[in-house]
């Protein structure tokens, strides 16, 4: 079992945008001291409801601030973003972090950043395959030429080379031959896209297990369609997104978060706008932070075990990104933290 945070940066009521980044690097920095395995970042523009534009600056930061967890974005929104960029930086953290990145992207939402960068709304809905093909190439070949409809260049050599790693990663079956990529999927179609490419999935803090053990038979069942060798489907590292916080007793936890994340994500969510003014249906705070509570790791320890134990018998998924920030203190955050290593680690051995 590899249990790892969710850092969104989240700014809420109240606070500012420097209190959220600080929170963010020092829950990190936690992270590592109490023995967790990764810590995984998102990205947001234009909303309080995460105050990190650059997954890939601060996970550059981190990985200069720690010396053996894994950092990932979670995620680089691709039509953001252009492909060679975000490789060439994938490419970079991963050399000079020794192996310790990982690069998860995605097709975010149909906001108005992408109006803001650029990439237009057919971005998000039609351009995802082409650019994370062009990622994949630019991580894995010597030179690559752009010949899809939205990216067109003549063919430039790769420099650095991701595979160029002189010491391999912690982690023998991970980023040898470059920077682990995952995608995260949402879709039916996202996770075919996932499963052709072999590619692990990041599947949301929303689903429950139910519903991510159904995404992960289809990505097995389109890999093995694909041609993928039984090893590699049964063997794929998907990550599931989820919500942690510890408390002493059956309550304590649920009742931290239903007092603080309502409000933040009351705050954040509506802050979102549409790039083509199609109508939002928001979920009831309150209710969406119950139903958080209701599906993970969210009361004592044991509790706590139990369930990410249930949900790895359930779907096969082993690796765990949570949300350890969700009382929005710094102090309590930094707790939740050290007693996920040192109360919940220890019953998942």
């Amino acid at each position: 079992m590899r249990i790892g945070t969710f850092v969104l940066a989240a700014q809420f009521p109240g606070q500012g945008p420097g209190e959220a980044l600080h929170r963010a690097v020092r829950s990190t920095e936690a992270a590592e001291e109490s023995g967790l395995d990764s810590v995984w970042l998102a990205e947001h523009h234009f909303v309080p409801y995460g105050v990190c534009p650059s997954a890939t600056t601060l996970a550059a930061l981190l990985l200069g601030r720690t010396r053996r967890i894994r950092v990932g974005t979670a995620v680089s929104v691709l039509p953001n973003h252009h492909p060679v960029a975000l490789a060439e930086q994938a490419a970079l953290l991963h050399l000079t972090s020794g192996g310790r990145f990982s690069l998860g992207v995605g097709r975010g939402g149909p906001w108005v950043d992408l109006e803001v960068f650029g990439g237009g709304l057919d971005a998000y809905e039609n351009g995802f395959p082409e650019a994370l093909g062009l990622v994949l190439d630019w991580l894995r070949e010597p030179c690559v030429a752009g010949r899809g409809e939205r990216f067109g260049f003549r063919e430039v050599a790769v420099v650095p080379r991701a595979d160029e790693l002189l010491e391999g990663p912690a982690d023998p079956g991970e980023g040898g031959a470059g920077p682990e990529v995952v995608v995260a999927c949402t879709s039916p179609k996202s996770v075919r896209l996932a499963a052709r490419r072999a590619l692990p999935m990041l599947l949301g803090m929303h689903c429950g297990d139910e519903e991510k053990a159904e995404m992960v038979a289809l990505w097995r069942t389109a890999a093995r369609e694909a041609g993928h060798p039984p090893e590699v489907v049964e063997g794929a590292a998907h990550v599931s997104a989820g919500v942690a916080q510890i408390g002493d007793g059956a309550g304590e936890a649920t009742e931290m978060l239903v007092k603080s994340m309502p409000g933040w994500l009351r705050q954040g969510l509506d802050a979102h706008v549409t790039v083509d003014g199609r109508q939002r249906v928001m979920r009831d705070p309150v209710a969406y932070t119950e139903l958080l509570c209701g599906l993970h790791p969210v009361g004592p320890p044991r509790l706590a075990a139990d369930r990410l134990a249930a949900t790895a018998e359930r779907t096969g998924i082993t690796r765990f990104a949570l949300l350890v920030e969700g009382s929005g203190d710094l102090a309590a955050t930094e707790e939740n933290v050290r007693r996920l290593g040192a109360d919940v680690l220890p019953l998942l051995v």
